[in-house]
């Protein structure tokens, strides 16, 4: 058995994990594909070249979660992985919760699943997320699909290994659909013995892993077996996903590429919009102000339009700030939800509402504003929702959310 002895502080535990890892099967794995290269272009590539590696440490186990590309066409010889850590040890059972970021509201109550040793297309929506799938009839026969159906989540069973393949899950609230995606998790079993007062040992197995290196290597992710989504699609979305995964790429550039009208159908499917307008001038009828200009409008199928705005995808600082019971979101964040503030007052007068209806042809009637900005590991799905729920009429997303849920329609 791989087992693994480490001392625990938040730095070195994460170094240590990946050193082993390194080690024992992601040095072998890329071993084995060069003595096999014609499996390179078709092995899941963000097991060696992701784009961000996430670290879960719950009570019993360790969960590996891979961010970026699915295929690639050669080994880069030069990698620079970045790692996010988050500490759920206080969560217990509900360590899955905490990494997909939904409560779960089944109406069976004392009843809790296991989670499979593995587990492929996994759909499973809160009930909440399933009224909001049935609303938007949503086609669950699309493709062969474990479905949960008024499920509880899933806890993950002390001292055993879970691997979860290409998992949606889906929540909804007062703005909609949520979608979250997991394209690769490995979830391992973890014992942690006190050494002193101040300092624990961790033991980790990953022995699972380590005996699965040749399945992973001939391992082909399942893709969406619409046409349109492998020839037409899915380069599209791969070019916005390099767009923002670039430190270099600017605001008006990742506009500029949604303005595209063969590319809007991200915007359109992912926040489920009938119609997208980008850079609309909007000026003021009742008062001398400087005209306002969103980013986009996107007409729902209320036809009613909601205002989106774009921000850059790498943050300067963090997210969320202030010590325990009172954190609140930084002065970044802050600053982008208060330049959004006067597209609400723009829509409150009724003369400015009728100008933009007669010169767009679209009605805008208390917007939400949709403040599109930073990555998914930016945000701490414990912490930052209940603040953003403070904030009324604004909702904010992170690129991985807006291209989930663009994903994850192709599955259906």
């Amino acid at each position: 058995m791989e087992s693994e002895k480490i001392e625990n502080s938040p730095q070195s535990t994460c170094l240590q994990v990946l050193n082993s890892m390194a080690e024992k099967y992601y040095r072998p794995l890329e071993k084995f594909l060069k003595a096999n290269t014609h499996l390179i272009k078709t092995f899941p590539a963000f097991l060696l070249e992701p784009e961000r590696i996430a670290l879960y440490f719950g009570k019993n186990h360790l969960a590996i979660e891979y961010f970026g590309k699915v295929s690639t066409n050669f080994l880069s010889e030069d990698r620079d992985i970045a790692v996010s850590y988050y500490d759920y040890s206080h969560i217990g059972e509900s360590l899955l919760e905490a990494i997909i970021g939904f409560k779960y509201d089944s109406t069976v109550k004392g009843l809790k699943f296991p989670l499979p040793p593995y587990i492929e297309d996994l759909i499973m929506p809160t009930n909440r997320g399933m009224d909001e799938m049935i609303n938007l009839k949503w086609n669950f026969a699309a493709q062969d699909s474990i479905i949960g159906i008024n499920s509880p989540s899933y806890i993950i069973p002390e001292g055993q290994f879970s691997r979860i393949v290409n998992g949606r899950f889906y929540d909804a609230d007062e703005n909609g659909l949520k979608t979250r995606h997991i394209k690769w998790i490995d979830i391992f079993p973890l014992s942690i013995a006190k050494t002193s007062v101040e300092s624990e040992l961790l033991s980790i197995n990953i022995t699972p892993v380590v005996s699965s290196i040749e399945h992973d290597a001939h391992f082909q992710y399942p893709q969406p077996e619409k046409l349109d989504y492998k020839f037409e699609k899915l380069p599209k979305i791969n070019r916005f996903v390099e767009l923002i995964g670039s430190k270099s790429t600017s605001e008006t550039t990742i506009t500029s590429f949604l303005e595209d009208q063969k590319n809007q159908f991200i915007l359109t499917m992912g926040l489920f919009a009938t119609k997208v307008l980008s850079q609309k001038i909007c000026e003021w009828q009742s008062e001398n102000k400087l005209a306002i200009k969103p980013d986009f409008f996107i007409v729902k199928p209320n036809g009613y339009a909601d205002i989106i705005e774009f921000k850059l995808p790498h943050l300067k600082t963090a997210s969320i700030v202030g010590r325990e019971n009172r954190e609140t979101f930084s002065a970044e964040i802050s600053s982008y939800i208060s330049q959004t503030r006067v597209y609400s007052q723009y829509f409150e007068d009724p003369n400015n509402r009728n100008w933009v209806e007669n010169q767009y042809g679209i009605k805008v009637l208390y917007p939400k504003r949709i403040l599109i900005v930073g990555r998914r590991w930016n945000f701490s799905s414990e912490e930052w929702r209940s603040i953003q729920a403070e904030f009324k009429d604004v909702e904010i997303l992170t690129y991985e959310d807006l291209i989930d849920g663009v994903v994850a329609q192709f599955y259906m």
